[in-house]
């Protein structure tokens, strides 16, 4: 996962930093709905779950289950925040997705017998399809063996974010036909491509020597944009945003 070089706490006009004002989110959306569960809830909720499922995993994975258990345990409880409509009692003005998520999962796995009922309520039919995990997150799983569930969970989602926000990025530069800029640009995300020259990049970029740092600047600051909206999505109110940024900063620097 990229190590972030720049600072990400320019605030929006009261916003995310992506058009100066706090949208309707994705959250926003779940936690506004009450009992009447529309199919626009569903799907942001969805979303939500799908972008987010590996901090769980992780969690579950600490907390002392097998692989196959805490996919099956994760896929079991997002089929049940799904299916039901477990957030209606929630306070919009005290919502935050991650909190949510990690209290209520901590539950689940508490309760046995949501698990041994599993088929019974349609376990093993796929609501969120849970993506394959790759050889380098499974390496920072198994290069921490003692690390505690809670901040497994808190780091896991944080890195979630960046990689939801790069993935975003990487779309954006696809859709303009511009993906080789983005291989490019990419590695001056990190620290390590942060220091390094701009010699040579301007002949591969073809663009004249002096357009090699406007480009990079606006580069990273769209990624600090799509960061932004990525963690607003998770939130309920524009006063949050700053704090859960700080956090997440504070995860990763652990």
């Amino acid at each position: 996962m990229l190590k972030l070089t720049t600072d990400f706490t320019e605030p929006g006009e009261g916003g995310t930093g992506l058009s100066g004002r706090f949208n309707t989110t994705h959250w926003s959306v779940v936690l506004t709905a009450g009992e009447a569960h529309s199919p626009q809830t569903a799907e942001a909720l969805e979303k939500l779950c799908r972008a987010y499922w590996q901090p769980l995993y992780f969690f579950a994975r600490r907390k002392g289950r097998s692989d196959a258990d805490a996919k099956d345990l994760t896929q079991q409880f997002f089929s049940t925040l799904l299916q039901r409509n477990d957030f209606a009692a929630l306070n919009p003005g005290q919502g935050r997705f991650r909190t949510f998520l990690l209290v209520s999962f901590t539950n689940f796995l508490a309760n046995e017998h949501d698990r041994a009922n599993a088929l019974k309520r349609g376990g093993g039919q796929t609501m969120v399809s849970l993506d394959a995990l790759s050889d380098e997150q499974m390496r920072q799983y198994e290069g921490s063996p003692n690390a505690l569930p809670g901040p497994a969970f808190d780091r896991h989602w944080a890195m979630s974010v960046l990689a939801q926000a790069l993935a975003r990025l990487k779309a954006e530069f696809a859709a303009a036909q511009k993906s080789n800029q983005f291989d490019l640009l990419k590695p001056y995300l990190t620290a390590e491509g942060a220091a390094s020259n701009y010699a040579g990049m301007a002949e591969k970029l073809a663009v004249a020597p002096s357009s090699v740092p406007v480009l990079v600047h606006r580069f990273r600051q769209r990624y600090r944009e799509l960061v932004r909206d990525e963690v607003a999505q998770t939130l309920s109110s524009p006063t949050e945003l700053e704090e859960e940024m700080r956090h997440l900063f504070e995860v990763l620097n652990v």
